[in-house]
């Protein structure tokens, strides 16, 4: 499955890298496949592992902060594997080049 989430503290200023890059430490040691964007975090694994390192990711920001907001979106889709590489090939191979990554 895939999981894109995005995890922030609530009112902790405009300037949260601090806090993405804490929970970026995390998902790296994970083993996980990821891939990072401007919005989030893209994950790919089984549900329970997955699950575990968001949930990891969320309270160690917690321990930072008074407050903190995930969000989960979830794509999970039967005996596929290595789905953040082949969705974007899948995409890049309809436009006929490679896409900006």
């Amino acid at each position: 499955m895939l999981a894109e989430f995005t995890i922030f503290p609530i009112g902790e200023g405009v300037s949260l890298s601090k806090y993405v890059s804490r929970s970026l430490e995390i998902i790296d040691k994970s083993g996980l496949p990821y891939r990072i964007n401007p919005m989030g975090t893209v994950v790919e694994g089984e549900w329970d592992e997955v699950m575990e390192l968001i949930k990891k990711c969320h309270l160690a920001i917690l321990e930072d902060t008074e407050r903190v907001s995930t969000a989960i979106k979830i794509d999970d889709r039967k005996g596929v594997k290595n789905a953040l590489d082949r969705k974007i090939k899948s995409v890049e191979e309809k436009v006929g080049r490679e896409l900006s990554k």
